[in-house]
């Protein structure tokens, strides 16, 4: 049976529609394909940065610990930025490296200080987490600190920082460090020393008022 010019033509339109209906497909398929290799390697290359990002952190926590093990402020307030913020273990906020350098001249070393030394260890709690040029950190000190007017103590304590790459280098913003007020060998002494107090009045009042009935019988 003879097909009609009509019917050829239909089946020529439908040829074509579907031919060009399978290259576009292809050409969608293509695009999307080279998006997500695209964002691979961009993936690869951001983490690639943060590995060599989270090796600077690395060694400028090191040198924070040695520094403040050498009893080197100078070594200390060179891994921070100018305008850095501390909040320390009492409280106490500095605002900007001269800050930073006079509390510890006066809590550390000299005559007139608290402590003669203070040594710490530190290690990462989680991994630093990045935003551009931020970065977020924390993690736990073990430090012990030898003042003049006591024996030394322990203590352990927790830290959190906020850095900046300043001019490629990366330099501590902020850095606030904390303790447990409640379960601490500060506490644990006080409440020692409470008992020992109690203790001791109940033996003087136990011998007072025998000394007193003693008296009353002569």
């Amino acid at each position: 049976m003879n097909s009609s010019p009509q019917s050829k033509e239909f089946i020529g339109f439908g040829t074509f529609a579907a031919t060009r209906f399978s290259w576009r497909y292809l050409l969608s398929l293509f695009v999307v394909c080279a998006s997500l290799s695209s964002a691979s390697v961009f993936a690869s290359g951001t983490e690639r940065t943060h590995d060599e990002d989270r090796q600077q952190l690395r060694a400028l926590m090191a040198e924070v610990e040695a520094g403040i093990n050498a009893q080197s402020v100078d070594r200390l307030t060179a891994m921070m930025a100018d305008d850095v913020t501390v909040t320390w273990l009492n409280a106490e906020v500095s605002r900007g490296k001269p800050e930073v350098k006079a509390y510890y001249s006066r809590m550390v070393g000299g005559e007139s200080a608290i402590l003669k030394k203070y040594e710490t260890k530190v290690s990462l709690g989680a991994p630093a987490r990045f935003y551009g040029d931020v970065a977020v950190a924390e993690g736990i000190a073990d430090d012990a600190f030898y003042p003049h007017k006591r024996d030394p103590f322990h203590l352990d304590s927790r830290w959190s920082s906020t850095l900046g790459k300043i001019d490629g280098t990366w330099k501590i913003v902020t850095l606030n460090l904390s303790a447990n007020v409640f379960t601490n060998p500060l506490m644990a002494e006080a409440e020692r020393w409470i008992w020992f107090a109690g203790a001791g009045g109940f033996v003087l009042g136990v011998l007072a008022a025998g000394l007193f009935v003693f008296l009353r019988r002569r």
